[in-house]
């Protein structure tokens, strides 16, 4: 695992540099394909911030952690971190066994866009193929309210999204 250790507005000594990658070297226990780890401190005022980017293998998992000192920051995001990557390969092993268990589509009601709308932000999203199961653990690892994927069973575009009652929804288009 290659671990960059980069400081804003601060100094990264090697004591501090030695401790941070002691404690997120450790993951690599948890998670063999872990290929980068990017940890970057940071302080403001009072505050001192680290926060940690996992690469695994094209899945990123970020935590960060907000404190009065540095290595408690760093505690505190390794800790963070440790549940998402337990939370991460349970999963990946869950994902793994119910591959032929069958898939629930949730519809949502269409909406008429009112005549003061307006788009604000344009996105392009380069889309992978994957299983709606695949594209939910994605979501709830990013900390997002939607995903928008490649079904690749069909070849469509689907979305999954959280639901207002704390379930995962998703979308697929009509067939014709």
């Amino acid at each position: 695992m290659n671990i960059v250790v980069t400081g804003r507005n601060v100094e990264v000594t090697p004591a501090l540099r030695s401790y941070a990658e002691d404690k997120i070297g450790k993951f690599e226990r948890y998670l063999s394909n872990i290929t980068e780890a990017v940890i970057t401190f940071s302080i403001q005022k009072h505050m001192h911030k680290a926060e940690v980017l996992l690469n695994a293998n094209g899945n990123l998992i970020q935590a960060e952690g907000v404190t009065g000192e540095l290595y408690s920051a760093i505690d505190e995001v390794a800790q963070k971190l440790e549940r998402q990557v337990k939370k991460f390969k349970g999963k990946l092993h869950s994902h793994r066994k119910a591959e032929g268990k069958s898939r629930v589509a949730a519809t949502v009601p269409e909406e008429t866009p009112s005549e003061t709308e307006r788009v604000i932000v344009r996105k392009t999203l380069e889309t992978k193929p994957m299983a709606p199961e695949e594209a939910a653990m994605h979501m709830e690892m990013d900390n997002q309210d939607f995903r928008v994927f490649t079904n690749d069973q069909s070849g469509e575009i689907n979305v999954t999204y959280r639901r207002s009652d704390g379930n995962i929804g998703l979308i697929e288009p009509a067939k014709k």
